[in-house]
């Protein structure tokens, strides 16, 4: 796959940073507030959930009749009280790549299906922010990760995009969405049909 790309845009989650850890935090708080009887949430299980849409990891992690929109609504408080504060761990090099893809000339966009809060999360403690032209999410507009990357390629009228994520909606989003996509090996899940894939994050300047 030529690597002359006018824009990367790039998944979060298992592809720019690890938050697993605080992520667990936040489901464990809601459970305990919401008076809900079930495990809590381990790394290893919110683990193979991770790049879902939140609705479908509820459905995976605690199925069952209770009022999903009330668990949502907690869970968005206590995101925004522990995840600024937890935070997450980026992958090596993460900085360093972003911009010496922008010394290159490309744009850089953020893509993922985080919750309302997720982007300015990560921006905020990683410091990241001043590095990315555009973003979008499910959890502010509701769409879905194809849709969005579709958007954000149509809004910023993209010619040569490419998207980059570790799990196997990420690929799917991004042809679906009408893009080329690298796997980022290295994340959260394997996948298959990448046009290229890399086990680190800075071999996206070898490519």
């Amino acid at each position: 796959m030529p690597m002359n790309h006018d824009a990367f845009i790039f998944d979060m989650d298992g592809t720019l940073w690890d938050a697993v850890d605080g992520y667990c935090d936040v489901w464990n708080a809601t459970i305990e507030d919401f008076g809900l009887d079930c495990p809590r949430i381990d790394r290893d299980r919110l683990f193979t959930q991770m790049g879902k849409p939140l609705d479908a990891i509820m459905d995976a992690l605690i199925p069952g009749d209770y009022d999903r929109g009330e668990f949502m609504r907690r869970m968005a408080v206590f995101e925004a009280e522990i995840v600024p504060r937890r935070g997450g761990v980026l992958y090596p090099r993460v900085r360093e790549v972003l911009e010496e893809l922008r010394r290159r000339g490309a744009r850089i966009c953020l893509v993922s299906n985080c919750g309302a809060s997720g982007l300015r999360n990560f921006f905020d403690f990683t410091g990241l922010g001043e590095l990315f032209d555009d973003s979008a999410a499910h959890g502010i507009n509701g769409l879905s990760k194809a849709d969005n990357i579709a958007l954000v390629v149509r809004r910023n009228a993209f010619r040569t995009p490419v998207y980059v994520g570790d799990t196997q909606l990420d690929i799917d989003s991004a042809h679906e969405a009408g893009i080329p996509a690298v796997h980022a090996a290295y994340g959260f899940g394997s996948a298959e049909g990448a046009d290229a894939s890399i086990d680190s994050f800075d071999r996206l300047l070898e490519l």
